[in-house]
This record gives structure tokens, sequence and C-alpha cells, in this order.
């Protein structure tokens, strides 16, 4: 008897042990897991609010999982990153594909242009007849006739006005085509701002032609021949004439979108009002420096008037912007 009770005491002392030790079950290991795994990742976040950010001037790049599927390296376009949000239609091309964009969009351009030369070289011969008897302070039968001297100097005079009708028709076709090579790159309000520039910038090339024609043109002429009276025998060759009248005209016309490209910038935060006129000396001489660049001529009289008048487009515009309000 004592020796099979010492053998159940035996193999019961496991099961004693185990009462009064508590033996650990299954549940109990699944809790101190999950407290390990929760101690860990607290461990883990505290590091990473410590540590530095790492950044490729994207996004974050450290302290994500790259194996996760939804993580990306880049931010969506159409988020705002660091202040500063993206256009919608905005992204990433190569090199090579807007060159060839912007080559193609002015082939455009120059299709215009070169439809309308052509189409005025149908009238070139009428409208050199209507200028020369306009331009020149005399009156109709005293206008000393034009001289020719060398034997193409008509066909390219006849080409040169016709040119003047072909600038006129690719002007607003490079405006728009300017429009849609930047229009991804643009934002809604940019974009509106820009398709109402391109009927005003036509309205400002004829109104900048007329004032050429029609002002300053004949204040040259008057000049010259006030110079020459009296002094020697006048007479004025075709070409070199309608030189300097096309000349004056075509630079003219891209003077007087001055106060169109003054409002763009300012419209779209590229600069303001108060900045342009704190500068105003700079821009005045390169005003100057343009007008003696495209519009020379010995007496200096076509370049001081070209730059008069764009001192004051550019100083009539500020005036307009400081009368409505805009700083």
């Amino acid at each position: 008897m004592s020796d099979e009770s010492a053998k159940r005491g035996d193999r019961e002392d496991p099961v004693v042990s185990g009462e009064s030790g508590e033996e650990p079950s299954a549940s109990d290991d699944t809790d101190a897991a999950e407290a390990g795994s929760s101690d860990a990742e607290q461990s883990r976040a505290s590091n990473e609010s410590t540590q530095p950010v790492e950044t490729d001037g994207e996004g974050v790049v450290g302290g994500h999982d790259s194996e996760d599927p939804s993580y990306s390296d880049y931010p969506d376009p159409d988020e705002d990153v660091g202040g500063i949000s993206t256009p919608p239609d905005d992204e990433e091309m190569p090199l090579a594909d807007h060159i060839e964009e912007m080559i193609l969009r002015l082939a455009v351009v120059l299709l215009f242009g070169s439809a309308g030369t052509a189409f005025g070289l149908l009238w070139a011969s009428d409208a050199i007849s209507f200028i020369w008897l306009d331009i020149f302070p005399y009156a109709e039968g005293d206008v000393p006739p034009p001289h020719i001297y060398h034997p193409l100097e008509l066909w390219l005079t006849r080409i040169k006005v016709a040119a003047l009708l072909g600038i006129m028709v690719a002007l607003p076709m490079f405006v728009y085509q300017c429009y849609l090579f930047m229009k991804p790159g643009l934002y809604p309000h940019e974009r509106k701002y820009y398709l109402a520039a391109v009927p005003t910038s036509v309205v400002l090339a004829g109104v900048g032609m007329l004032f050429s024609y029609a002002l300053v043109l004949p204040i040259l002429f008057n000049y010259f021949t006030f110079y020459a009276e009296g002094s020697a025998t006048i007479s004025y060759a075709l070409g070199e004439t309608f030189d300097l009248v096309i000349t004056l005209t075509a630079f003219l016309a891209i003077v007087f979108q001055i106060p169109l490209f003054i409002m763009l910038a300012i419209m779209m935060g590229v600069t303001t009002r108060r900045w342009l006129a704190e500068k105003r000396l700079y821009f005045w001489a390169a005003f100057f420096g343009l007008a003696f660049m495209f519009t020379f001529d010995p007496t200096a009289m076509a370049p001081v008037l070209v730059g008069l008048t764009m001192i004051l487009l550019f100083e009539g515009t500020l005036l307009v912007l400081k009368w409505v309000g805009r700083e």
C-alpha cells in the first residue's frame, strides 16, 4: 500500500504544483504578446517622432513601409504639397516632347502669317501708292515721286507691305498658340485671364498701328522735310522709306501690348503695381534702349518718339491700376 501511495503521490505532484504555481494558459500568452506588441509600437512611434524625417524635395521618403501598395513616394498632383498646389492638368513631359510641341505651334503661326502675306500681295501696289501720297506733308500734286535704286526694290517693298497684313493675322494666332502651350500649367483663373487677352491683344495691335500711321509717321516726315528743305533737293527712296514705315508700324503694334502684359502679370501674381512703380527708372532705360535698337534713324527722332510712347503706356497703366485700387 505504501508503495502504491508513493507512486500515486509522484503522479499527482505536477497537478499539485500546477495548482499552486498557476501555470499560464493560452489566453495569458495572447495577452502578453499583445501587450508586448503595443509597447513596441509605442516605442517605434516615439522614435519616429524624435528622428528627423527624410525628404527628397517631392514628398516624405523615410518612415513608411515601401511594401504597402497604398503608399506612393510622390504626392497626388491635385493635393497641396508644402503649401503649393499644382494645376489640375499639370503633368510631367520629356523635354523633347515640349520642344516638338513648341515647333509645331510656331509652324501654325508661320502658316497663318504666310497666308496673310500672300493675300496682302494682291493689293500691295495699291497700298504703296495710297501710303506714299498720305504720309508726306505735301499737297497731292506736289508729293515727290519714289526713287528705285535696284531692280528688286519694288518687289521687296510689296512683300514688306503685305507682311504687315500677315503680322496682323498671325498675332492673335501667336497669342492663342502660346495659351495652348502653357494651358496644362495654368490654373483655371489664369486660363480665364489669358483667353480674355487674345481679343484684347488684337485690338491693342490695331490701335498701335493706327497710332503709328496717324501720328508718329506724319510727325517724322514733317520733321524730315523741315530738316532738309532749303538745304537740298528732296527725293525719297522707295525701299528705305517703307522700311521705316513698316518697322515703326509693326514695332508700335508690339509696344501697345505693354498694358496687357502688365495687367496679366499683376493678375497672375507675378509682380505688383508697387514694385513696378519703384523700378520705373529701370523700365524707362530699357524702353529707350529697345527704341534705339529697333527704330534707329540718323536724326534720332523716331526712337525718341517710340521711347516716349512706351513710357506713357507704362505710366498710364500704373495710373489706372492705382485709380482702381490695385496695388
